[in-house]
């Protein structure tokens, strides 16, 4: 490997991004400290950075972790400008991709068996601890410096606007499907929500060849999901009658809305065997579970919170194969708190991403 690029000092690296100082969740430029390139670790100039809505919880202490100042982001996709000495899987030049977490503890066994979104001592891409006590800044800013392992490679022929969103939309959807074995031919998967998961859930679903029904509360989508994303179905969900004529039809059903709602009408659409899982991230409390209706048939609920880093990888090459990828809105950095007010009344189609490289302006520092 060429010399250039590599790290020869630890120095700890000025960034500049936008953060909030407090649980108002009003976003402003800062001047902050990442921590230095080690030895496996890759530095990375931030193209485009997604906007999650998972953003937006921690921005306002939502789940009561956010760290202050917080700078959010982690559908981060950019160039690779410096590699650690003992990095095998990039060389300056390459597209790498971060999504929601940057380390855990590499020996319990979710870690050993490529599960590391569950590891107990995960550690978040924005608003955590590192190892060395340093705290994580998200995407919303100029650079980044992460261990190669929880990176990925991008191919050339994706988007990388329109990629961005796979870190962590794209993967908290395919990998829930997969370990559910909710992706053969011919099978019937419901979609609650088409927001930024459940547009790619159904990209996903029809890639592999699965009839697509769509539930949502707003009639206005279905136009958009039956003709241009290729729906089988549509349903509202208030709408009792459409509901009643699709029970137990669906094999499984990825449930992607973050907002408190009840859970009892989906599990009616499902088949005997059939399961509801759960990837939305509502802040407050779920209503009970519906459990002579799970009895009866058989059925079940269940959560998934992604996949690790090998699966997130594969999805990335299934997506590249299959020309999927997300349908983004993209915007400056001066733009993120008004679009933060538009994506809490779900005013986006389907996800903002930030043109980080190019709006991102760096003021002088005395």
């Amino acid at each position: 490997m060429s010399q250039e690029g590599l790290t020869e000092e630890k120095e700890a690296m000025r960034a500049y991004g936008w953060a909030a100082r407090d649980s108002s969740g009003i976003l402003s430029p800062l001047h902050f400290t990442r921590r230095a390139n080690g030895d496996t670790d890759i530095t990375i100039k931030i193209l485009y950075c997604g906007i999650c809505h998972s953003d937006f919880h921690m921005l306002k202490n939502d789940h009561g972790i956010s760290i202050y100042p917080l700078v959010p982001g982690h559908e981060i996709v950019g160039e690779v400008t410096k590699v650690g000495r003992r990095v095998t899987k990039f060389r300056v030049g390459d597209v790498a991709g971060v999504g929601g977490i940057v380390g855990t503890c590499g020996t319990c066994s979710n870690c050993t068996q490529g599960l590391e979104t569950y590891c107990p001592k995960m550690i978040l891409t924005s608003s955590s601890h590192y190892h060395d006590g340093s705290i994580t800044y998200g995407g919303f800013s100029d650079n980044f410096v992460v261990d190669e392992h929880f990176a990925v490679t991008i191919p050339e022929s994706m988007p990388l606007h329109a990629t961005a969103p796979l870190l962590c939309a794209g993967i908290t959807v395919y990998s829930p499907m997969l370990h559910h074995g909710l992706c053969r031919p011919g099978q019937h998967l419901g979609v609650v929500g088409l927001g930024g998961l459940g547009h790619l859930a159904v990209k996903f679903a029809k890639a592999f060849g699965m009839k697509v029904t769509v539930i949502s509360t707003s009639s206005r989508k279905k136009e958009e999901a039956i003709k241009r994303l290729g729906v089988d179905a549509f349903l509202l969900s208030h709408q009792q009658q459409q509901l009643q004529d699709a029970s137990g039809t669906m094999d499984g059903i990825i449930d992607t809305v973050s907002a408190p709602h009840s859970v009892d009408p989906l599990v009616g659409l499902l088949k005997t065997g059939g399961n509801l899982v759960l990837v939305g991230a509502p802040a407050a409390s779920s209503p009970e579970l519906p459990s002579l209706p799970l009895i009866m048939g058989r059925k079940s609920i269940s959560g998934s919170a992604g996949g690790g880093m090998r699966e997130t990888q594969e999805m990335i090459e299934f997506a590249a194969k299959h020309n999927i990828s997300a349908d983004v809105e993209v915007i400056p950095m001066d733009y993120v708190n008004t679009a933060m007010g538009r994506l809490v009344n779900n005013d986006v189609q389907y996800r903002f991403v930030i043109d980080v490289a190019n709006t991102l302006d760096t003021p002088r520092t005395n």
